[in-house]
């Protein structure tokens, strides 16, 4: 009796963690979308090693729910297309959360919060201090990205779009546009660690980024949000945070 009443209990605790496991698309998997071209987010060091901050928050994360995390690189320019297409489970792209694409895709509470940043040439006279100055100029961005809807909206800037924000600050640095418009904390990484020549002008409003995922996948979003609590509360987001920014990037 005794023996059948703990298999008992043995089936009814494996039948509540797999009703409560979350959806992959490939079981024990945790697919990730992510550019691996947007120092220090998600790159490839000089050995051809996958890195970044967002590499290292996606694989805490997915040790959270005990996935093997599985990085699949695309252009950010099809980023959530992919997405949308079952080619991975989430995004971790600093992928910023508004209005419009919550229309079509979830989001995981915030997990980082950076500022908008105009880029100029770092020997140049040119110094913008909001998005109104870069009127009439050539201003590069990523296409589909937050940074050219706010461009698009602030209207009269002669808007070039890219694959990425690597593009971007390479006509930027040849003199192909007058501007760039990107998160201030690649800027300040590629200061830092880059003998790039530009430097960061006038900033905008802190957005908040999120782990994009399908909207149909709520118990996957709902397992991220609690591993999203559970690596701050261990001092694994610190770590990260202060791994590679030097701050803790989880606040406004």
């Amino acid at each position: 009796m005794k023996y059948l009443l703990l298999m008992s209990a043995l089936v009814l605790a494996s039948s509540s963690l797999a009703a409560t496991a979350p959806s992959t698309i490939t079981k024990g998997t945790l697919k990730i979308g992510m550019e691996g071209t947007y120092p220090p987010f998600t790159y490839k060091d000089e050995k051809g090693n996958l890195t970044g901050f967002d590499v290292d928050i996606a694989r805490a994360v997915a040790a959270k729910l005990n996935l093997k995390p599985e990085f699949v690189l695309t252009e950010w320019s099809g980023i959530i297309a992919g997405l949308q297409a079952n080619k991975y489970d989430v995004i971790v792209n600093q992928v910023a959360i508004t209005p419009e694409r919550q229309k079509s895709i979830a989001f995981s509470t915030p997990y980082v919060y950076s500022t908008p940043q105009i880029i100029v040439k770092k020997n140049g006279n040119f110094a913008p201090k909001t998005l109104a100055d870069l009127k009439g100029k050539r201003v590069g961005s990523s296409l589909g990205s937050n940074y050219e809807a706010q461009l698009k909206a602030t209207g009269g800037i002669n808007i070039l779009t890219y694959p990425g924000a690597a593009e971007v600050l390479a006509d930027l640095t040849t003199g192909r546009i007058d501007a760039g418009y990107n998160d201030r904390l690649l800027v300040s990484y590629l200061i830092k660690s880059q003998n790039l020549p530009i430097r960061g002008a006038g900033t905008g409003s802190a957005d908040a980024m999120g782990i994009a995922l399908k909207k149909s996948n709520t118990g996957l979003k709902t397992a991220i949000d609690k591993a999203l609590l559970q690596i701050k509360a261990d001092g694994t987001y610190a770590k990260i945070s202060s791994q590679w920014f030097g701050q803790d990037v989880s606040k406004p």
